[in-house]
């Protein structure tokens, strides 16, 4: 289910909160490390996280590296998480990342994502290095002894391989239509 360690992630071409068409394959021509995080606007995990997902995206954005956030809820079932909402979201929140919509889930379920946030870390070839969680302390950002996500994107960088390659996401499911 999913997409696997070492292969290569579905290409996407999705909606974003600033009116334009994101494509995986334009990224994948500009950057060496892309982190893909399926988040939402309403869950608690994402909002524990998101300044810290910020502060990745300042911290690598000069290394060839960029997080692109994706929104796979059920906006009926869910309409916190509406197109609309993301886009108040975004602004609220100050993203400094992309943050687009899969409205048909397809993407998601592609990657295989099951939580809300959960993070996919592709290579410059677009093939899937690392998934899982951000860190070890999603409550407390100044308890965290691991960095799962910054230490894959570095070591991705440094031309290494990524160790873990995976860790179990925790967080609020996605939500699958009915």
């Amino acid at each position: 289910m999913g997409t696997p360690i070492n292969g290569y992630a579905p290409d996407f071409e999705l909606p974003g909160v600033d009116e334009e068409v994101h494509h995986l394959a334009r990224y994948l021509e500009k950057f060496q490390a892309i982190g893909v995080v399926f988040m939402c606007n309403h869950c608690p995990y994402v909002k524990l996280y998101l300044d810290r997902l910020k502060e990745l995206q300042a911290d690598f954005q000069d290394e060839a590296f960029t997080l692109i956030g994706i929104n796979a809820n059920d906006a009926n079932q869910y309409p916190d998480d509406s197109f609309e909402n993301m886009k108040v979201f975004a602004a609220n929140n100050q993203l400094n990342f992309p943050y687009i919509r899969d409205v048909a889930q397809d993407v998601a379920e592609s990657f295989g994502a099951s939580k809300t946030p959960e993070v996919f870390l592709l290579d410059r070839d677009g093939r899937l290095r690392y998934k899982g969680l951000i860190d070890d302390n999603a409550d407390d950002a100044a308890g965290v002894q691991v960095s799962y996500l910054r230490s894959a994107i570095a070591q991705l960088l440094k031309g290494e391989s990524v160790e873990p390659s995976s860790t179990e996401a925790i967080g609020c499911s996605v939500k699958w239509r009915s």
